[in-house]
This record gives C-alpha cells, structure tokens and sequence, in this order.
C-alpha cells in the first residue's frame, strides 16, 4: 500500500496521484525534466509506457492519446531498443560521438514503427548505416507518418561510472533531442538528475531552446499528503473503507480518487491527518503538529520532500505504532512518527551511497558531531582521515565533481546535493533527513538510531 518504489514495473492505477506542478513536465513540449532522488522521475517513465495508464493522467491526456511511447534509455535494460553503459564505455573508447549512438536510437525505434529494416545487429552496425547512408537515414526521418511518437529517457547516470563521461554522454542525448525537434510528430523527453541539468550537458549551440521547455519534479506539503491519502483509501478490504470514512473521495472507473479540497492544503487535508496522529506531537502543542512536523523533518538542503522518503516515514511510524503502542488512540503514536523519520533516514542514506559512494566516505566522518558546528571542526576530521586531501576519497564510480578545489569543492557539492547548508553565521547545518542517518546531533531534534 505504502511502495515507495516500483523497480521498473508497471505502477498500480490506484497508486497514480498526479500533482499539479507535474502536468506541466508531462506535457509533450516538456522536453527537459529535471528532479532529485525519489520525486518520480523513473515513475513517470513507467506511467508513459502504459497507455491504460496515460489515459488517467486528466488534462494530461488528450495530447497523449494514441502515441506510440518508447524508452529510450532506462535503469531496465534492454539491449534492443537502447545502448547499456557497456556500450558507451566501448564506443567512447573508439573515440566515436554520443551524438551518432544517440541518433542510432531514435533511428531503430522510427524504422520499427515504419515497418522498415536498417542494420540492427549491434549497435555499432546501426551507427555505420547512419554515417555511410546519410540520405537514407534522412528520408527515414522525414518520410510522412501516420502515427505520433515519444521517448523517453531516464537514469541517465547509468551510463558511466566516469563524470565527465556522462557529462558528453548526456550532451550528446540533448543535441539529439534538439535534432529530434525538427521532425513533426516525434517528441522526446529527458529526465535528469538535478547536480546533471546543473553541468555541463547544455554547453552546445542552441542549447537555450531545450532549456526553454525545463519542467520540474517539486512536491509541496499538501501533495505529499495527497499522494499518501490516495495510496491509503485504496487499501484492501475494511482498511481502505476505514479511510475513505476519513478522507473526502470519489469513484472513477472503479478506482478510488481523492477529492480536489485533498489536493491542496486544506483544513479537510488537516484534519484528516490528525484523525491518523493526532493534534500533537507530544503531549502538548509545544512539541509541534504532526501534519507539518512529518514534511519539514524530511526536508534536504533545499527544503524539499521528497514522496518516497514520506511513505517510507508513514509505513515505518505505521508498523512501530502497532507494534509499540496497540491501545494507543490513534494509528500513528507520536514516537513512533519520530522512529519513521530515522527509517526514512536511513534509507536515504543508503541511496545517497548508492549514487555518491563518496559521500557516504565523508559524512559517516561526522558521526556523533552535533550541529550547527563550524565548518573548522568538520575540515578537522576530514583531514585527520583523507590527510591526502579530498582526492583520496575513496569512490568506485562518479567521485566527488569538484574534488581538485580542496574541502571548499566538497562543500559545494554537498551544499548542491542538498546535504549541508551553511547559516547566516556561518555554521554548517544538515539537514535532519541525512543527519538522522549519518549519526550527527542536534539540541531538541529526533535522535539517530544507536
């Protein structure tokens, strides 16, 4: 009920909430759509693949009626119809262009659909037939067609383990979507990873006309809430009729929506949070109010929540409430909203060292430190444990970007992962969403896991 992820599967219609600030990045004149971990980039990949799927997204629909969408690249590999990091690896090696294996891609998916053959054995083949047959491949594209096409591309950071080879990997993806423009009824959308959209992948000429189209994953307070209400009225069975005897709703296509006033922050929204956890989140009003409590806790850097570490905090405050406080008045015991929000943590922590192994090396240097602290005692453990300098940092793929500018450059790309945050005073703060988790402290705050 409470997934927070679906590992490449196709998403259950009961579990599709779409927030508003999302229709825009859905839209087929969305070419660049940018969002940090967790916010449904990879989501959104799976929803466009599905054309039951597509026809629930509302106003989005009608623009994605009867197109033929395909995945253009994926963290679901599939050889055929894109390229693995393998195959970049040996391409860039020979020292070929992106551009070409990019080209490549869109060239099999509109020969597949024309119903026409070009060399498909290996991807090198294709790239041949593309630069020896130049007029062919063109009379390809521009031959008229009587079907309307998007691809789609995600996880772009599986291409290399190397920066800088992924940097001209994504550039070269972005000039092929800028080429892909000029062809009437093709459409192609992008979704990064925000430290990507923020490199150097749209340093090449007319860069500024993909830039234009950027849409963003964002997710308020009130959407989160939305999401989560939408995921608990469809419960099975009594659970979801004891929800939906709390939340506003309506019936669509046999399938259970929240009504609009739960969409946006709402004194409906509200109340039927505290019907779950109550008014406070202690005995009294002096520890805050959960329904504001539970979003501010999982904020990064930027302040921003994202939707999976919320379900990840609800389910784990769900199961410890249960578990811990059976004649508690409500589902959700305030303690046990404090224990989802150190699960919540931990397990962006863990993706965090999925990603940036090195940000794991770094920070897991700062356990039991409290902050605020100055920025002088967090360089002092650094040193004392990478006397070499923030080049010896261990990491087996994508290492610290600005590592050859000293602690100042790790700092930088911490504050711009949304790890650290520096004070008006001057002080580093962490965001309690990774503090939690790496096992730092702080005066009054949720306490990390021993």
């Amino acid at each position: 009920m409470l997934e927070t992820g679906n590992f490449g599967a196709s998403p259950d219609p009961t579990t599709l909430y779409v927030p508003l600030s999302h229709l825009k990045a859905l839209r087929l004149d969305a070419h660049i759509v940018v969002g940090a971990r967790g916010v449904g980039k990879s989501f959104w990949t799976a929803v466009l693949q599905s054309d039951a799927l597509r026809a629930l997204l509302g106003s989005a629909t009608s623009e994605l009626a009867r197109i033929s969408v395909r995945v253009g690249f994926s963290n679901v590999e599939n050889i055929a119809n894109h390229p693995n990091a393998d195959v970049f690896a040996a391409f860039l090696d020979h020292g070929d262009d992106p551009y070409d294996l990019w080209r490549a891609v869109i060239l099999r998916w509109v020969a597949e659909e024309s119903k026409q053959d070009i060399p498909c054995r290996e991807w090198k083949d294709t790239v041949v037939w593309l630069k020896s047959n130049p007029e062919a491949a063109a009379r390809l594209m521009e031959q008229p067609r009587d079907w309307r096409g998007l691809i789609v591309f995600d996880a772009l950071d599986r291409t290399s383990a190397v920066w800088q080879r992924m940097d001209e990997i994504v550039r070269g993806l972005l000039r092929t979507v800028l080429w892909l423009k000029s062809f009437p009824g093709l459409h192609a959308k992008v979704f990064l990873r925000e430290d990507q959209a923020e490199r150097t992948v749209f340093n090449f000429p007319d860069a500024s006309k993909l830039t234009a189209t950027k849409a963003e994953l964002t997710w308020d307070r009130h959407d989160l809430h939305g999401l989560l209400w939408q995921r608990l009225i469809n419960a099975p069975a009594g659970q979801g009729e004891c929800m939906r005897a709390i939340c506003p709703h309506r019936e669509e296509a046999g399938i259970w929506r929240v009504a609009d006033e739960m969409k946006r922050e709402s004194e409906a929204q509200r109340r039927a949070f505290e019907r779950l956890a109550g008014p406070w989140m202690g005995r009294d009003r002096r520890r805050g109010v959960p329904y504001t409590w539970c979003v501010s806790h999982l904020a990064d850097g930027q302040g921003r929540a994202s939707p999976r570490s919320f379900l990840a905090a609800i389910r784990q405050a769900a199961e410890d409430s249960a578990e811990r406080y059976g004649q508690h008045e409500f589902a959700l015991h305030y303690e046990s909203i404090k224990r989802g929000i150190q699960k919540a943590s931990e397990i962006r922590v863990h993706e965090i060292a999925e990603d940036y192994p090195w940000v794991q090396e770094v920070l897991s240097e700062l356990k039991g430190m409290n902050v605020p602290c100055e920025w002088e005692a967090v360089v002092t453990r650094w040193k004392a444990k990478f006397p070499d300098g923030p080049k010896s940092i261990p990491s087996d793929r994508l290492p610290a970007q600005h590592a050859e500018r000293g602690w100042e450059g790790v700092r930088e790309d911490l504050r711009r992962l949304g790890l650290l945050e520096t004070k008006q005073d001057g002080r580093i703060d962490m965001p309690d969403l990774y503090r939690v988790g790496f096992g730092l402290g702080r005066k009054g705050g949720v306490k990390p896991r021993n």
